[in-house]
């Protein structure tokens, strides 16, 4: 690889590459300090600051586009002429232009709720702790599907509780074959409890606010969902950077990839939420 380029990015332009790509085939890195990332980050990015970036740089994957953000430019465009210069990756290297301060799209507070995942724990049962966080993702909207049968947003979440089911079934697969003599899919997620949801939050503390929302809650339920859907991906998308196994990296990459499809549909159902 001769003299790489380098591609600054708009907010709209990386917004269009985002959409446009698949999970497996790109990495978002911000290269802020930690006090920054937790202030506010754009979801899915991974925390690699640039004071640290040199002594990891052949840690970043050699098989995707990498996507570097700062503040307001500058340590992204340092960053990503580190990377290019060591041809890290065989694909594109970017950056975003204005930075975060110029992006206009979602942002997430604080840390990815990673420690809802034992990192100790071998594939298996990291699989198996996403599996439980698909159950409480399937109880949630089942809830909403069973206590507002009649609401606008009905059709959309009894969607999302079958698409959980089908997520679950996704890890599942993956999850069989790292055990001997696995219980069929059915048995298996009929017993999981389901008590965390994707975002890190107890069922039980996300179903009470919304319960507390008023007579014409519709709003209110898009809106905890798509928070929770966002958090989901967040979550997903950086444990996996964080796993070895490449069962369970396989697994969050595409359970992040869906969860992006899950934020469009319930943004589409908002305008249908009668006025108040």
């Amino acid at each position: 690889m001769e003299n790489q380029e380098i591609t600054p990015l708009t907010p709209d332009e990386l917004r269009r590459y985002i959409n446009a790509s698949a999970e497996k085939d790109y990495l978002l890195v911000d290269v802020r300090q930690p006090s920054e990332y937790v202030g506010a980050h754009i979801p899915g990015a991974m925390l690699l600051p640039l004071p640290d970036l040199e002594s990891k740089l052949f840690s970043l994957p050699s098989d995707r586009d990498l996507v570097f953000y700062c503040h307001v430019g500058g340590r992204s465009l340092a960053a990503a002429d580190l990377a290019a210069g060591a041809e890290v990756t065989d694909k594109r290297v970017f950056h975003l232009h204005g930075g975060i301060m110029a992006w206009d799209g979602k942002v997430l507070p604080g840390f990815p709720r990673v420690q809802v995942f034992d990192k100790t724990a071998g594939h298996d049962a990291l699989l198996m702790t996403a599996l439980d966080l698909e159950k409480g993702a399937f109880r949630f909207y089942g809830h909403l599907q069973d206590n507002w049968p009649e609401a606008s947003f009905s059709e959309t979440v009894a969607e999302l509780a079958l698409a959980e089911t089908a997520h679950a079934r996704a890890i599942y697969r993956f999850w069989r074959q790292t055990v001997p003599d696995p219980p069929v899919f059915e048995d298996l997620f009929d017993s999981l409890k389901g008590d965390i949801i994707e975002g890190g939050e107890s069922v039980a503390d996300v179903l009470d606010r919304i319960h507390n929302a008023g007579d014409n809650p519709c709003v209110v339920v898009l809106e905890t969902a798509l928070s929770i859907e966002y958090a989901a991906y967040d979550l997903y998308r950086t444990m996996a950077e964080k796993v070895a196994s490449v069962e369970a990296k396989e697994a969050f990459l595409s359970i992040s990839q869906a969860e992006r499809a899950h934020m469009r549909k319930l943004t589409a159902a908002i305008p249908d939420c009668p006025e108040t």
